[in-house]
């Protein structure tokens, strides 16, 4: 994602690839993390019925291990988008002031 150019002004930076971008990722992410959530409850479940089951318990953990990622990963994602709005807002501040939904 390029900075906004003489081509592109701020508004237009901010509306169309910076919230769009934002926006994407962030249901991306959550999405991954419901399928997990979802694999893993299904496994627990499992689980409980057939304690004996080492395979099941591997796999149990390596699901956990995944979502436990991908929560931090929605994590690094808000990071990221508080730096890029600060960056935004230090060189647009002039020409465009975003919603505060950001």
């Amino acid at each position: 994602m390029a900075a906004p150019s003489s081509s592109v002004n701020c508004e237009e930076f901010a509306e169309f690839q910076l919230m769009a971008a934002h926006a994407s990722r962030d249901r991306v992410i959550k999405n991954c993390i419901a399928q997990t959530s979802a694999v893993v409850n299904n496994l627990r479940e499992e689980r409980e019925k057939n304690l004996e089951n080492l395979t099941l318990l591997k796999q149990l953990r390596k699901e956990q291990t995944k979502l436990k990622w991908m929560q931090s990963e929605l994590n690094v994602e808000e990071v990221v988008n508080d730096r890029s709005w600060k960056v935004f807002n230090e060189r647009c501040r002039i020409h465009f002031k975003p919603p505060k939904n950001e």
